[in-house]
């Protein structure tokens, strides 16, 4: 498996609290895989992605040594290193960049898993329709479709089959990351045109700091009061800013 590699060389497994979310402020150990079928401007994981020679644009302007930035394990030595890392209760949340790109390692990795996680997590960009295999095994997915804020083309980001999969799954819960009022526009569409209840879309303020998550929070919270959503803030940035494996 192709997982994201902190500076000391090992695999990003870290324990947490859930940052986003239905599940916010649960005790989780969160698994960060590497590579992503998006790229989107303003991705606060762009070293699973963002690499050297490639023509995406980012924000911050950087591009990251593949070499430097990603690690493989196999799931036997992943459950292991997953299993320390835990404590009985937690969930377990995979993440990334995209990890349904990975989804054969995935399932294999899901059934060698202890009893001792309560529950399984999966975030994703919504573009990709889950194996039988590993979906028996998902608890919770957190889609999170991208809007065009993140200058992902429309054909790229919006996979019909797959946003089908979710909208009718109860399992699955769309986070939409909103920089501005006329994004509410394309939440709407999608919602519309998917038929997604209200009940289980969060809409979440884009931001790495508590300052700019701070500037749209009050009216975003009216928004979800207007649309009946519901409204996720990033916890993890509020506690510990934007530092990998926190």
């Amino acid at each position: 498996m192709k997982l994201a590699r902190l500076p000391d060389g090992s695999p990003e497994v870290f324990r947490t609290l859930q940052g986003e979310g239905p599940s916010m402020g649960c005790p989780a150990v969160f698994l960060r895989l590497s590579l992503c079928n998006l790229h989107c401007v303003w991705c606060d994981t762009p070293f699973t992605w963002n690499w050297e020679g490639t023509p995406w644009p980012h924000l911050d302007e950087r591009k990251f040594s593949k070499s430097d930035y990603i690690i493989e394990k196999t799931p036997a030595e992943l459950t292991a290193t997953l299993e320390s890392a835990s404590r009985p209760g937690d969930r377990l949340v995979i993440t990334g960049g995209e990890p349904l790109l990975q989804q054969s390692e995935l399932s294999a990795l899901v059934t060698l898993l202890s009893p001792n996680f309560s529950a399984i997590e999966i975030e994703t960009n919504g573009t990709q329709l889950p194996l039988p295999a590993l979906d028996s095994h998902i608890a919770q997915y957190n889609v999170s479709p991208k809007l065009a804020n993140s200058q992902n083309a429309p054909e790229l980001r919006i996979q019909e089959k797959a946003m089908k999969f979710f909208a009718t799954c109860e399992r699955a819960f769309f986070k939409f990351v909103v920089v501005s009022k006329s994004d509410l526009k394309e939440v709407e569409e999608l919602q519309q045109r998917f038929e997604i209840p209200a009940s289980r879309i969060l809409l979440m303020p884009e931001g790495r700091s508590a300052e700019a998550l701070a500037k749209s929070r009050s009216w975003l919270a009216q928004e979800c009061l207007d649309h009946g959503y519901r409204l996720t803030d990033r916890l993890h940035v509020q506690l510990w800013g934007d530092e990998r494996a926190k």
